[in-house]
């Protein structure tokens, strides 16, 4: 019979670059079970770090994608009907306190402010999850850990972490890799040369300079990978760019056309 975290475990290392020490401070952060929290913009390896970390440990890892209209139960769980009348169904949360994984809520900003109150008692000295419609109280594992991840670029007085929640983790602050390190990464995950992602990554400063100037957002990692891959496809560079980092981030055609004129300078 299979164990009820199997799924969960983290079959191969994933690569992850380390920038800092921020390696061995999740692993005392682990080591006291302390609950923790990933700040940086999108797509800069904040859920593939959790993903390295959870393979390093060779810990089980559930990974939850917030969204403004995931309820509490879609975390602890809810009764279920079935042919037998009514039976209890664990959600994420409750799995992973009550089994010994690490839970890792993913822009957890995104949920509502009165779903995220679910996970306190556990991110405090009493390491407990009510399952209030149960009557059940759930006694985390001692392999439980929860983390969560937010961008607070996108941070408003609608959307924020209450201090009360902020105040039970420890932080690390992710941003994107200076320019020889994110050129390493792009290279080891499309195959493309580091010269072709040295280009790639010139692109992405020249985009990230303009945060707030017309762009919401810079171009991600995440994205340079994307056109990376394009590349080591036999896909034309200024093509492969036009698809995975300019048309995606903007729409305003002047924005456009300066990105473009960007990527004619590097390709």
């Amino acid at each position: 019979m299979s164990e009820p975290l199997d799924a969960y475990r983290v079959a191969q290392e994933p690569y992850y670059r380390p920038v800092a020490d921020e390696v061995e401070l999740f692993e005392a952060a682990y080591s006291v079970r302390m609950p923790m929290m990933l700040k940086g913009p999108t797509g800069c390896g904040k859920t593939r770090f959790v993903e390295h970390m959870a393979w390093k440990l060779n810990k089980p890892l559930i990974t939850v994608a917030c969204n403004e209209d995931m309820t509490a139960s879609d975390l602890v769980g809810r009764f279920l009907l079935d042919a037998n009348g009514t039976r209890w169904q664990d959600g994420p949360l409750a799995v992973a306190a009550r089994y010994g994984a690490i839970c890792y809520l993913d822009e957890i900003v995104e949920a509502r402010q009165d779903t995220t109150v679910v996970i306190h008692p556990l991110t405090d000295n009493r390491r407990v999850l009510p399952l209030e419609k149960k009557g059940e109280l759930v006694q985390a594992h001692p392999d439980f850990q929860i983390v969560i991840s937010y961008n607070p670029g996108y941070q408003s007085l609608m959307k924020d972490l209450k201090q009360s929640t902020k105040q039970r983790f420890g932080a690390l602050d992710f941003n994107y890799p200076e320019h020889d390190i994110e050129t390493e990464i792009v290279a080891h995950e499309t195959g493309v040369s580091t010269e072709v992602a040295a280009k790639l990554v010139g692109i992405a400063e020249r985009a990230r300079n303009l945060k707030g100037h017309g762009l919401d957002e810079g171009i991600s990692t995440r994205m340079l990978i994307y056109a990376g891959s394009l590349i080591a496809q036999g896909v034309v560079a200024q093509a492969a760019c036009r698809v995975a980092l300019v048309r995606p981030i903007t729409d305003d055609p002047d924005m456009r056309d300066a990105l473009d004129a960007a990527v004619s300078t590097f390709f």
